[in-house]
């Protein structure tokens, strides 16, 4: 009997290199016999202070025998609600990475160029690349405070009319903030290169001064993307949601898995959103930790980045020899390698007695003069 080989997956499949993230290494944690709970987690940029006792109360009382609303609609109602928006404007998702992907899905055929303003985010390229579109990244310079040219942007937006354009604003990993002209500008160039603007807004309700994007959808060329895993620290549910025009939003409700949202993660969400002011002071509190972590990081002698947000980048020459540094003594950062910024790590605000204590260690591991937070 002639044997028939084996199915291969596709090319692009085999070929995909995957992205890094934050994180514990829950593989390598368990070699070493450590506990996940024993290590103190700066590599994620979720909110310290942990979900309002509401949620938990909530999830208490999820039936877990049922299945999912599939369209998630009562909580679809109050983001709607939220941003002043029709509710088929609005897409439930299982976190802001299931978004990403379902618009990489709905919209990019094999060949199609996307543009990536970096460094940024790599779910992007990952998301684009698996569907066989061509990825082209404009990273904005060190030099330059990685502030992103948006001249560059809008001309190559002109140029080369790319299927889609991702922008991170607040950006991860660098924590710049673009404001409603810049953004704006883009937006006006998709819309003469016949292009859809992907912003990811996962990140904005910890800036200082956030700005409303919702209006700018009625352009039609703009997708908004937004997480409720980090403000709402809610990431062990994954919960997420895009707004756009209603043809968009049916588009990838149509590319979405049935059931995405599980019954626990709209629970939780209905409950954070009905403490939302109380959600509103714990962002205030984290944005003034956040300056004063980097005010004593650079006390010591090193370089933490200014921010907008609750993380910031720390040059340290060597972010992957800092990041195994510190993990020896059960502190875990983020190495910027996989953003292409092999000398620089990224920290999440925490609370202020592990921020003390992250101090301490920077001291051992680095040899830097001792400054208080």
């Amino acid at each position: 009997m002639r044997k028939i080989s084996i199915p291969l997956p596709r090319d692009v499949v085999r070929e995909l290199v995957s992205d890094q993230h934050g994180g514990p290494d829950y593989r390598r944690l368990r070699a070493a016999g450590i506990s996940p709970e024993d290590v103190l987690d700066f590599s994620v940029n979720s909110n310290p202070l942990g979900p309002h006792p509401a949620v938990r109360e909530a999830l208490a009382g999820v039936n877990l025998s049922r299945y999912p609303d599939p369209e998630a609609g009562l909580l679809r109602e109050h983001l709607a609600a939220l941003h002043g928006l029709p509710p088929a404007q609005v897409l439930v998702t299982n976190g802001t990475a299931q978004a990403i992907w379902l618009v990489a899905l709905a919209y990019l055929d094999p060949g199609d160029l996307a543009l990536v303003v970096g460094p940024t985010f790599g779910e992007y390229r990952v998301a684009c690349q698996l569907m066989a579109a061509q990825v082209h990244i404009l990273a904005a310079r060190e030099d330059q405070a990685f502030q992103p040219d948006m001249e560059a942007v809008t001309d190559f937006i002109r140029a080369r009319r790319p299927r889609l354009v991702w922008l991170c604003n607040p950006n991860n990993p660098t924590g710049v903030y673009l404001g409603r002209e810049a953004i704006g500008g883009a937006l006006a160039a998709c819309e003469e290169a016949g292009s859809l603007l992907v912003l990811d807004e996962a990140y904005t309700n910890f800036a200082d001064s956030p700005w409303d994007s919702a209006p700018l959808l009625e352009s039609g060329h703009l997708l908004v993307l937004r997480s409720m895993t980090k403000d709402f620290a809610l990431a062990g549910l994954r919960l997420g949601y895009v707004l756009g025009t209603e043809e968009a939003v049916q588009a990838l409700r149509r590319a979405q898995p049935p059931w995405s949202v599980n019954a626990a993660a709209q629970a939780a969400g209905l409950a954070a959103l009905d403490h939302l002011e109380a959600y509103r002071e714990t962002w205030r509190q984290v944005r003034r930790w956040t300056e004063a972590l980097r005010a004593a990081i650079n006390g010591l002698g090193m370089e933490a980045l200014p921010t907008a947000v609750n993380f910031f980048l720390v040059r340290t020459g060597d972010g992957d020899r800092t990041r195994e540094a510190l993990l020896e003594r059960r502190i875990q950062v983020r190495s910027c390698r996989s953003f292409g910024l092999p000398a620089y790590i990224r920290i999440g605000t925490r609370l202020p007695e592990e921020n003390a204590l992250l101090i301490e260690m920077l001291v051992v591991s680095h040899g830097a003069k001792r400054s208080g937070v």
